[in-house]
């Protein structure tokens, strides 16, 4: 138990600790609000789009796919989805937080902290499924945040426009990264091989500069997210937000999880609907498990809607994840289901 509390705050205070260091460097005015405003706009057109992009492009395969698990993961994403939708109809009244608190609801920092925290806890194995996962379920968050952060901008008693959401979604960066992922990938699957069993031409390996730079600038995107995260906390505003930080914090880490993997768990032993392995359990706790993902802060200030509360969700959730993942890898352990 011990080694599991101390791999789950391994898992999340490097993440602690850049929100602290950019908190730090606001205090003493290192850095100024324009910084921070530009660093938030190049992080959210430029740097995450790459870091989609480049994660997407490295998946090795999409042979021998569990779709079971990949079915599964979508529609437990899709129904908290609506969930959440419930939640913030009832208990949220301002418009400009209802959907930053439904998007910390439905979208999880799996591709910053889930593939790292699903290795450590079931290996290679467990991080290709999660891998795997990850080319269906980020596409999935990306475009339930955008429909999320655009459904109550315009207040509750005026039509939804469907046309306007659409075109949002299309335009949205972190869209474009994840769909020219998934070309780039689709392209790459029907390249010939070699004589030696390798493409006859990939990025990789036939333009070493370009990939290199995509790289470099993919590794910057999350620690300067989270850096200009920092920059712009605020403890102050966290009594004015106190319940909808409350609401939108135990839905990301306590109800989605506890739902989310407890079903797949039922499911499992007393159905024949699904049959998970050891292998997959780590792959549900780092998609269902993890805090709110860091670019929902700088999506929700881009997009108009209230990046002060999507800035503390980011935070609160990151800090109490610690204790969520180390219980619900505690319980797996206890049934061995890890």
């Amino acid at each position: 138990m011990w080694d599991t509390l101390v791999f789950a705050i391994n898992a999340i205070m490097p993440i602690i600790l850049l929100i602290i260091l950019g908190y730090f460097l606001k205090r003493i005015n290192f850095f100024n609000d324009q910084f921070l405003k530009s660093g938030n706009t190049f992080v959210f057109r430029v740097a995450l789009p790459v870091l989609l992009f480049y994660n997407i492009y490295n998946i090795q395969s999409f042979s021998n796919i569990d779709w079971s698990a990949v079915i599964y993961s979508e529609l437990i994403v899709i129904l908290f989805f609506f969930i959440g939708c419930v939640i913030v109809k009832l208990f949220v009244h301002d418009s400009r937080q209802k959907g930053v608190v439904l998007q910390c609801v439905v979208r999880s920092n799996f591709a910053i902290i889930g593939l790292p925290l699903a290795e450590s806890l079931g290996g290679s194995e467990a991080i290709g499924i999660a891998s795997v996962l990850s080319a269906f379920l980020i596409p999935t968050f990306n475009i339930l945040g955008v429909i999320s952060l655009s459904i109550y901008t315009k207040g509750e008693n005026e039509k939804l426009n469907l046309k306007s959401t659409f075109l949002k979604i299309l335009k949205n960066p972190l869209i474009i990264g994840v769909v020219t992922g998934l070309v780039a990938l689709a392209i790459r699957s029907i390249i010939p091989l070699n004589d030696n069993g390798n493409l006859i031409f990939s990025i990789k390996n036939n333009l070493p500069f370009l990939y290199k730079a995509i790289e470099n600038l993919g590794k910057i995107a999350s620690p300067l997210a989270l850096i200009i995260l920092g920059g712009t906390f605020n403890f102050n505003q966290v009594k004015g937000m106190f319940k909808e930080i409350a609401i939108g914090t135990t839905s990301r880490i306590v109800l989605v999880p506890l739902v989310g993997i407890g079903l797949g768990v039922i499911l499992s032993k007393y159905t024949n609907l699904i049959s998970f392995d050891k292998t997959i359990y780590p792959a549900l706790i780092s998609l269902l498990g993890s805090p709110v993902a860091v670019s929902s802060a700088i999506m929700a200030r881009e997009m108009d809607n209230d990046g002060d509360l999507a800035g503390q969700l980011v935070v609160w959730t990151s800090i109490f994840s610690i204790f969520t993942i180390f219980i619900t890898v505690v319980i797996l352990r206890s049934i061995g289901l890890l």
